[in-house]
């Protein structure tokens, strides 16, 4: 077990970096570009750590400490998040409840940083940011609620193990990956909900809030932006990964780093092959995703009365 958790945390630390790196290549060989190293987002980081900060005159320490909540709270959700399965580093009752609270904490201290600066463009960022937040709760509120209807369990953990001995399984799974697709895309600030390499203001929404932080607090802000996308593709892998933690643990290790790889190939697929949407098309975007998870949630409690 402590190997299993051991494996956690460094898959947790390193998927950040090799995640981005896998849809930067993605996107390159869909260009036809030779692209980046595959490891390019690590030296990117360490290029960063040696830069020194840069503040404005109008800040308070409250936009200095702003992306070191990010980071922390962002690396909490991953230690939350059963990305193998049945088991996490920090599992107790109830935890799914603040897996989401501290993401949405993580949220609040970006928009507040963001705010801090007092440049309108910034502020811009962070309403769409609370508006867009708005419909990513609720989506993932009831996907834990299809999977405590499918399953039981009173951890995140302990959800994850019951749902794939549901009978309601077989039918639940693709619908919830997709739901999971989506959060993943959203939280992680990415086509076709946010555009990372975007360079108009008017038409960001994470990169015009991180405008102004510089060296070390840019590398926390893009190294959290990676443990979302970690977070959330290993909740893929999770529900994905056909081997047990328990009676193959390599296997299990193995199968959740390759279907977190294809899930970082299908992120730089999307985005090679669609734009971002329109402005006013992202908030009908997340609502069907909601209104996917509801029919996850309805699905799984007439499956289980018949």
């Amino acid at each position: 077990m402590i190997l299993m958790l051991l494996a956690h945390v460094l898959i947790a630390l390193a998927m950040p970096i090799l995640m981005p790196g896998l849809v930067n290549r993605t996107k390159s060989l869909w260009a036809g570009r030779k692209g980046p190293p595959l490891l390019q987002p690590l030296w990117d980081l360490r290029r960063l750590l040696h830069k020194r900060a840069v503040y404005s005159v109008v800040t308070t320490p409250l936009f200095r400490a702003g992306p070191w909540v990010v980071l922390g709270a962002s690396l909490i959700a991953a230690l939350i998040a059963p990305i193998l399965g049945p088991l996490a580093p920090l599992q107790f009752s109830h935890d799914f409840i603040f897996f989401a609270y501290t993401l949405g904490l993580a949220r609040l201290f970006l928009m507040l940083s963001a705010l801090d600066v007092g440049s309108s463009f910034e502020g811009m960022g962070a309403a769409r940011e609370a508006s867009f937040t708005s419909f990513i709760e609720p989506a993932l509120f009831l996907l834990i609620g299809s999977a405590m209807v499918a399953g039981g369990g009173s951890s995140f953990a302990e959800l994850i193990a019951d749902m794939h001995r549901s009978k309601a399984f077989v039918w639940l799974a693709l619908p919830c990956v997709a739901v999971l697709f989506v959060l993943l895309q959203a939280e992680a600030a990415r086509v076709p909900v946010d555009d990372p390499l975007t360079h108009l203001e008017l038409t960001m929404v994470h990169e015009v809030m991180v405008l102004d932080h510089s060296g070390p607090e840019l590398a926390a802000m893009q190294y959290a932006a990676g443990l979302k996308m970690m977070t959330y593709g290993g909740l893929i892998a999770a529900l994905l990964n056909p081997f047990d933690l328990a009676t193959a643990p390599l296997a299990a290790v193995l199968g959740t780093l390759l279907i977190m790889s294809l899930v970082a190939l299908a992120v730089g697929c999307v985005e090679s092959l669609m734009a971002r949407l329109r402005m006013r098309l992202v908030p009908r975007y997340l609502m069907l995703t909601s209104l996917l998870a509801a029919l996850c949630l309805g699905g799984a409690g007439w499956m289980l009365r018949t």
